[in-house]
């Protein structure tokens, strides 16, 4: 079992209980899922970086990408409607806890400079959203076998209703935030 779920259930649930002095141990904020997104935007001339991007996010997520598709033509970005421009995994159960136990341990200190990540990325209803600049902090993507680095969006969605709740939640989780 995930080293995180042990966490959340033995510790986590405890002090948030106590913190906002819920009734019910069903009240208790949690993670739902975490979806990661790769948008790749040059698709459009050129597909086989669609397919990079495919294999990148596999490695990282451990499960198969759903390939994502264009909703309306722009033709000043030479997009048609479903043309293929990117990829995104939605991560749920063990999965989930073990990515976040990845990122949050492994990954994000690898970053460059890094001090913590955002305070401010809390979308008004309790989900986190995360920018990574690069997927090479990510132990499994070998530097040789990338053809571009490109970035990616993760996003953790609670069952939290309001944000404070939901930062109490991800901190308490092991969430480096900034100080």
């Amino acid at each position: 079992m995930a080293r995180l779920k042990d966490k959340y259930k033995s510790e986590v649930v405890a002090k948030l209980m106590e913190t906002y002095s819920y009734k019910s141990i069903m009240q208790v904020p949690s993670i739902d899922k975490i979806v990661i997104n790769i948008g790749v935007g040059d698709a459009t001339s050129n597909s086989k970086l669609l397919e990079d991007a495919v294999r990148d996010l596999t490695t990282i997520s451990g499960q198969k990408p759903v390939i994502t598709k264009a909703k309306k033509s722009i033709a000043s970005f030479k997009l048609r409607e479903g043309q293929a421009i990117g990829c995104k995994v939605t991560l749920r159960g063990d999965r989930m806890y073990e990515f976040l136990d990845k990122l949050v341990t492994i990954s994000l200190p690898r970053v460059r400079d890094f001090r913590g990540v955002s305070k401010n990325a809390f979308d008004g209803k309790g989900n986190y959203t995360l920018g990574v600049k690069e997927q090479l902090i990510f132990p499994e993507i070998d530097f040789d076998k990338i053809g571009k680095v490109r970035g990616m969006d993760i996003v953790i969605v609670t069952t939290a209703n309001t944000d404070k709740e939901a930062y109490t939640l991800l901190e308490l989780m092991g969430m480096p935030f900034h100080k």
